[in-house]
């Protein structure tokens, strides 16, 4: 599961700047206030965190079976960048 996770992060480093701006216009407080410091990164991790999470859960092949190796992280990168737009 830890090497699923570490393929993930790094299939998503190299996109992470856009998902980021995606996630830092979620970064508001109750009242409809930008966030600031530590709770705006906070925010954005979690926000990010749950995109991967939720692609992960969908990364199944045409027969309803999870995906593995390569075509699982193919299938996530596409997800998250799809998410982010």
């Amino acid at each position: 599961m830890k090497f699923v996770a570490t393929l993930v992060a790094i299939a998503c480093l190299g996109v992470s700047g856009a998902y980021a701006d995606s996630c830092a216009s979620k970064a508001i407080d109750k009242n409809g206030k930008a966030l600031a410091g530590a709770a705006k990164t906070s925010s954005i991790d979690k926000c990010m965190k749950d995109i991967e999470v939720s692609c992960e859960v969908k990364a199944i092949d045409k027969n309803g079976k999870p995906l593995a190796g390569a075509a699982k992280t193919s299938s996530i990168t596409k997800c998250v960048k799809e998410a982010g737009a």
